[in-house]
């Protein structure tokens, strides 16, 4: 058979990936972007309804990729997986709502929207894989990086529960900074074009600005999001392939998540526990490796508890005497 799993020491699964294996998953990728890209070149805004659907097609299609690694590598394969698929899944909501706040403070309109996440989505999948392959040599040959990894994620739980109300603003300035010192930036829009001329120069359009923005916000959350993934598995397939099916979601949960984030008022505080967890099962995997599934639905309670939790808190708030103390 030639796609074999082996057990590590450190009771991660070791994937013998043939290249054909590696060729398929990004001719996978790469088919599904080109499908969303041509679904929505007419610019239009997605309904609550569409972006629903999406969505739901675009779990699917992880889960399905789920199914596939449970058939070629085993069940420990297909738990460290769905971990990292969920562990992804669940911190991207917290950047959804950053891109929600930032395009409202760009003034970027909800039908050139999709155009703006598909190529920082493009671009976030390039980077995810560099940081992928970057962290796993970085763990092969250097087992102490992660206590640092595992620390690190506590630190950034921590103040993720805290939760800045001006998360995303420093980002917004970096970006454009950036922008400005290569490109004039227009303020008015040249229908979906990324560059306009603007009396006989080239100058960046509101939607390359907020390209911009955008990626340099990814390359933050890509910090958080990937050593914790690395927490539940060392093998690099495992990792991208997760990671990749739980952004390619994202545009469609942004359309249907962005203005929902009172709604699950208390999920900031479980994606900062989560972290917190999988950054303390970090640092002691060289010590202590815990059950993948164990882990799994340590995570998937914490997320339960605070939908439960917020939908409480809203029907509390919607009663006329908690309005009253409003």
């Amino acid at each position: 058979m030639l796609l074999v799993a082996s057990s590590k020491t450190s009771n991660f699964v070791d994937l013998n990936v043939p290249l054909y294996a590696w060729l398929a998953l990004g001719a996978v990728i790469a088919l599904m972007l080109v499908v969303d890209l041509v679904r929505h070149k007419d610019d239009h805004e997605p309904s609550p309804r569409e972006a629903l659907m999406e969505s739901c097609i675009w779990v699917a299609c992880g889960l399905s990729f789920a199914a596939v690694i449970a058939f070629a590598f085993g069940g420990a394969a297909f738990g460290e997986y769905i971990s990292g698929y969920l562990i992804e899944k669940s911190l991207s909501v917290d950047n959804v709502f950053v891109w929600s706040m930032l395009f409202t403070s760009m003034a970027i309109p909800l039908k050139f929207q999709h155009r703006v996440l598909f190529w920082g989505i493009f671009g976030a999948l390039t980077l995810r894989a560099v940081f992928v392959l970057a962290g796993t040599a970085l763990i092969t040959s250097f087992w102490w990086i992660l206590l640092i990894f595992g620390m690190f994620l506590v630190y950034t739980g921590v103040k993720i529960i805290r939760h800045r109300a001006d998360e995303g603003e420093e980002s917004s300035t970096r970006g454009l900074g950036l922008l400005k010192k290569i490109l004039p930036v227009s303020e008015e829009f040249d229908g979906h074009k990324f560059v306009t001329r603007i009396n006989g120069r080239r100058a960046a359009t509101p939607l390359l600005a907020a390209l911009v923005v955008i990626e340099v916000t990814d390359i933050i959350f890509a910090v958080d999001s990937v050593p914790a993934i690395l927490a539940v598995s060392h093998e690099p397939f495992i990792v991208l392939s997760s990671n990749a099916f739980a952004i390619l979601g994202l545009r469609a949960m942004y359309f249907l998540l962005a203005n929902a984030k009172e709604k699950f008022h208390y999920l900031s505080h479980a994606l900062g526990g989560i972290l917190v967890f999988v950054g303390l099962k970090m640092a002691v995997s060289h010590w202590m490796h815990m059950n993948t599934y164990l882990s799994l639905a340590i995570i998937m309670a914490m997320l339960a508890t605070a939908i439960v939790l917020s939908i409480q808190r809203n029907k509390q708030m919607s009663t006329p005497t908690a309005r009253q103390s409003v």
